[in-house]
């Protein structure tokens, strides 16, 4: 990895720096690295070691991040790096996160150039995705920025577990987020993923009044799927606002954890509970289920899914087609 200098780290006595990019704020003596894998001390400055760094880069549907609301059925150049700051047991990218994978070297400059190049097939912009975007920090911005200047949508697909300062300084750039909400329990991010929850709660309000935001939670049998964390979420979420998108996605064994897929019968019986607080609740990774997006006023049907088919179908300049209601739906005029 070549090494290129970080932002938001502050030095510290004895050739010490203390990254302030995430809420571990690690210090660290010179050689050592963060939590995240790919932020070093050297002779007293902090380097990110994964600029450029590409793991992994497709063109992928844009329901696949998951973004429901945002642009359905378009497609996104979908780009990922190595590294991530929490430690979950469940990765379900290990390999990428500790960069067990081939990789190829980009500069912001060409990953710009492959987005506007794809425009044809549907792509709307970059998603920055699979492992830990927030980490990529630097690439990120610079290559946002470009993106934005060429008028490609910026996405984050994220953990959420940043500081408030970086995120703001991003935000202006960023078009839409996925984050992962992985449990309404401190307890539950601190053992499981060895991070904390409130400064994911943080990041999810501060975000939702500046960009589009949907919320991903990988529901875990006996951990995080109980009724009573599902209501507490989801009325969390509501408390913000209603019309906020949660993903409830199906766990399968992955990494450290050996435990028995969700059964179908819980994650249909959590999204109903879901929606007693939030106007728009989708299943992942569950095969055929009924994730079409309805009006919640007339009950008419907006948007279709089937797999990774997606079609407008009631959905008229941000409105419902049947009543006039206003629908969540960003871009869907421009399909």
């Amino acid at each position: 990895m070549d090494r290129h200098e970080a932002r938001f780290w502050e030095k510290q006595e004895q050739s010490k720096v203390r990254c302030l990019l995430c809420p571990h704020r690690c210090v660290l003596d010179n050689g050592k690295n963060g939590i995240c894998r790919v932020r070093v001390n050297q002779n007293g400055v902090l380097y990110t070691l994964n600029y450029g760094e590409i793991g992994a880069i497709a063109l992928d549907p844009i329901e696949k991040k998951p973004l429901y609301h945002f642009y359905p059925g378009m497609a996104i150049l979908s780009v990922g790096t190595v590294g991530c700051n929490l430690s979950c047991g469940f990765c379900q990218n290990y390999e990428l996160v500790v960069g067990d994978v081939p990789r190829r070297r980009m500069e912001p400059e060409e990953v710009v150039q492959l987005a506007e190049e794809v425009r044809s097939r549907g792509n709307i912009g970059i998603a920055y995705t699979y492992s830990e975007p927030l980490v990529w920090y630097e690439f990120v911005a610079d290559t946002a920025r470009l993106a934005r200047k060429r008028a490609l949508k910026n996405v984050l697909v994220t953990n959420g577990f940043v500081e408030e300062e970086p995120l703001l300084n991003l935000l202006p750039y960023v078009d839409a987020m996925n984050i992962d909400l992985k449990s309404f329990k401190d307890e539950f991010y601190r053992k499981t993923c060895k991070g904390r929850l409130a400064p994911v709660m943080r990041t999810i309000e501060i975000c939702s009044r500046r960009t589009h935001v949907e919320v991903t939670t990988l529901l875990i049998p006996g951990l995080n799927d109980s009724p009573e964390e599902i209501s507490q979420l989801a009325g969390w979420l509501a408390s913000i606002s209603p019309d906020i998108v949660l993903h409830l996605s199906r766990y399968h064994p992955a990494r450290e954890f050996n435990l028995p897929p969700t059964p179908a019968t819980t994650m249909h019986q959590t999204r109903e509970t879901a929606r007693q607080y939030l106007k728009h609740v989708y299943l992942g990774n569950l095969g055929s289920v009924d994730n079409n997006t309805y009006c919640r006023d007339c009950g008419n049907l907006l948007v279709e899914r089937s797999g990774y088919y997606t079609g407008i179908k009631g959905v008229r300049e941000g409105k419902c087609s049947g009543c006039g209601g206003s629908v969540p739906i960003v871009g869907d005029q421009n399909v």
